[in-house]
Order: structure tokens, then sequence, then C-alpha cells
């Protein structure tokens, strides 16, 4: 059965009724008045799907109706009624932006065939909306890739959640695949005809952040210039993924239990509540156990998102698998860039697999790119790689031979320049570009650290 909400607008009652049965039978959620300032009132108060209003009435016109109601909600589909079915008054509420419009007397087929026709538009633009959005977000399942004994288990797992409708918790380090993860689940199982709604928790303002998730009521705030549906609607029959969970405002944290619990929330400003059945798959890159023992994170949340924990392991935990990603990466940049290279050298996969991943999967995959990009030759060779991943390799290799290396005719400026560049373009790209932060991070003053970016040319 249909759950759509359609509001009727007609100043004769016959007409109001007759519609709100015959809809009622067809399974929609109807609601009918006899003016436009009626409907005005209500359309402000919930968000309707399809308003049906007569073009003629008394007071308030149908046309000036179909304009106050898509300056509430442009995304109402309004279909007009009229017993003067000419083209000028079909063509007036036509480029007002009526969809459509019936005639009286009615054809009950007729009347049923147009309105299916428009929810079924309205619903097709809905889901055209969420997939340009997922495709914009998605990754591939390219970070998923490994057959070590760590990421067995985690496929195992997937395989076995899928199909529940048990909230997840992901945990892992920045660049490990947890959204990826968190797609596989919602793919593989029984919900994947329906919508995956992601969102980042801290990458939206924390002002903003309850609009974006529950939606808004026109007027609710300054900006709030027309009704919104939030991501939780959007995800209604799917999964809602909340992407560091972490950095969600304590005060949100209450509203999203009282969601989890009650399976229902109301949007900003508004006074209906709004029912939904949503799974929530959310991650954390942080030590979440610490965050509830320091009460940042309510532990009553904790236990409700928690009820399947999935833990995904750093790349260095895994290095078996590393051969592997880089050779899927290779194969992507390298038609994707155009590029005639045949293989990764030997002396290159050696020096990627010794190198520790502080940005994980991410980070071999940008590693890789970047050598693709640079390669003059048909083959990756260690020249290609970056500086700081061939002196980690170096350095792994030193402490592998207990310092017993041959230092005659060895460069001492510039091995040690090399290492010391390495740390501070790595210092930069953990802060952000941010000089006295990654100064911070390198327990030296500033002006050491300004000194060191002249010395080696940094900008």
């Amino acid at each position: 059965m249909s759950k759509e909400k359609i509001l009727i607008v007609d100043d004769e009652r016959s007409i109001r009724d007759f519609l709100e049965i015959m809809l009622k039978k067809e399974g929609y959620k109807v609601a009918s008045v006899p003016s436009g300032e009626e409907a005005i009132k209500l359309t402000g108060q919930t968000s309707y799907e399809l308003v049906i209003s007569d073009i003629r009435m008394k007071g308030m016109s149908g046309v000036e109706l179909l304009k106050k109601v898509k300056e509430i909600n442009p995304d109402t589909i309004v279909l007009m009624i009229t017993a003067y079915a000419s083209v000028d008054t079909a063509i007036d509420a036509m480029k007002a932006g009526a969809y459509d419009y019936i005639t009286k007397p009615f054809k009950i087929d007729e009347v049923k065939y147009i309105i299916k026709n428009a929810l079924d538009r309205k619903r097709l633009e809905t889901e055209n909306i969420l997939l340009k959005k997922e495709l914009k977000s998605r990754y591939g399942f390219a970070n998923l890739i490994g057959t070590s004994r760590k990421m067995l288990e985690v496929y195992e797992i997937i395989k076995r959640v899928a199909d529940t409708k048990t909230n997840i918790l992901i945990t892992g380090e920045s660049g490990t695949g947890k959204e990826l993860v968190a797609r596989a689940i919602h793919y593989e199982g029984s919900r994947k005809d329906k919508p995956f709604v992601p969102i980042n928790c801290g990458a939206i303002p924390e002002n903003l952040l309850e609009s974006e998730l529950f939606g808004h009521q026109k007027g609710a705030f300054t900006g709030a210039v027309v009704n919104k549906s939030g991501l939780f609607e959007m995800a209604n029959e799917g999964t809602i993924f909340l992407d560091e969970i972490i950095e969600m405002p304590i005060q949100l944290q209450v509203k999203l239990l009282r969601v989890i619990q009650e399976r229902n929330f109301r949007r900003v400003g508004g006074i209906e509540d709004i029912s939904i059945d949503v799974r929530i798959i959310a991650t954390s890159n942080k030590d979440i156990d610490k965050e509830v023992r320091e009460k940042r994170f309510r532990e009553d949340l904790f236990y409700r998102l928690n009820v399947i924990p999935i833990h995904i392991p750093p790349l260095r935990e895994r290095k078996e698998d590393i051969p592997t990603l880089a050779e899927h990466f290779f194969e992507k940049y390298r038609v994707e860039l155009g590029k005639n290279i045949k293989k990764i050298s030997k002396e290159a996969i050696d020096i990627l697999i010794e190198y520790h991943y502080p940005g994980n999967v991410r980070e071999l995959e940008n590693i890789i790119e970047r050598a693709v990009a640079l390669e003059g030759t048909a083959i990756i060779l260690p020249e290609s790689l970056p500086e700081y991943i061939k002196v980690r390799s170096q350095e792994l290799e030193v402490r592998s031979k207990n310092l017993n290396l041959e230092v005659n005719g060895l460069d001492f400026e510039k091995a040690v320049g090399g290492f010391e560049k390495a740390v501070i373009l790595k210092a930069l790209e953990s802060a952000g570009g941010v000089k006295k932060k990654a100064a911070e991070m390198l327990k030296i003053s500033f002006r050491s650290f300004r000194y060191l970016l002249q010395k080696y040319g940094i900008e």
C-alpha cells in the first residue's frame, strides 16, 4: 500500500469527499480543506508529496495556491482541477509549475492514472538525487581487496550481518575503508534496492547538522525559506551511514538515541512525528571506549550503535595484501592516465611492503597514482616512489643489519638531509599544511621549522 501524503483543496465538499474516499482506498494518506488559505497553513506544517487543487475557488485561486506551495516546498507536485478545460487555463497552470490537470466530471481511471504517474515521477527524481550523491562519494570496492586472514574475517562478518536490521559500528583508522565496508553490507543485503545515504558528522557545521539529518520546516530558523526533508527521511527503508559519529554534538546524540528507540522524529520546527524504518551504520576512527569514559560520547547511544562491532585492520597489520592492492591501483591509474607502463618492479614492491602507511589503503592508492603519473619508462622503479618511503625502507634495512652498513662512499649530508626533508613534509601533510602545528608536532620551535623549510626549498 502507498504511504504518500496527498492534500485535496476544493471549495465544493462533494468533490473533496469523492477524491478523499477514492484515494484512501488506493492506500494514500489524504487530507482535505475548502480553501487555499487553509491549504497554505497545512503545507507549512506537513510535507505533502502531492496537492490537488481546484483552479477556481473563492478567495485564493488555484494558480495562486500553486505558486505559494512551490515557494514552501519546490518538490511538491501539484495537480489542478478544472471544470473549464480550456487550453488557456491548462497552459497558465503549467507555466506556473503544475504537473498536469484533471477535468470535471471525473473519469476515475484517468484520475488514478495521472496521480500514479505524478507520484512515480517524484519517487524517480528522489532516487536520482540520491544516486548522484552516492556516485559522487563512492570509492568503489577496491579498498576491500585482500586475502589476508584479518580481511577474510571482515568479509565473513559482512555476509552474516548483511540481511539483518541490526545497527553496526565500524571502527578503524582513517583510510582503512570503513565506508566501503558499510556499502558492502548494504548492497549485500535485502535493502540493496533502497537508498544508502552517507553523511560525515564531522564535515558539517554543528548548527546545520540537525537540519541536515532531520530536515526542517519553513521559518524554523533564519534561511529556512522552504520545507526540507532530512537525510533520515531520504534513507527510509534503506541505510543511513553516519561517518565519524564521534564528532556528533552531545545534544544531537540525545536526539539520535530517541530516533533509534522510537523509530520516529520531528523536523526542526515541526510538530508532526515522522516514522521511519532505517538501518544505522556508524563509524569512528577514534578510541570510542575512551570517548565514552571521558563523557564526550553517550554510553547509552554507544550500546545502541555497537550491537555488531566490526574492526577494520590497518594496512601495516596485513602487509601480505600490499602487492595485490598495489597491482590493482597500478592497473586503475595506468588506464585512467593513459600511461604505457607494463608493471611495478620487484624492488619498488619490496619498498612498498616495508612502509608503515599511517594513511592506510588511501595512502597506498595516492602513492601508486603519483608513481604512475611520474614514471617515464615501461616499469615503475623505486625512483618514482616518494622520498619518505625510500628513506623509511633504508632505515629499516640499516636496523636489520645492526648498523653494519658500508659507510665508504656514503654521502652523509645527502642521506641525513633526505630523511630530514621527508619528516618535515610528512609533518606538514599531517598538519594540513599549517606550519605552526607541524612545528609543534616535531617538538621544535617555529623559527627552527621555518629555517628548515628554507633550507630544503619547501614552499
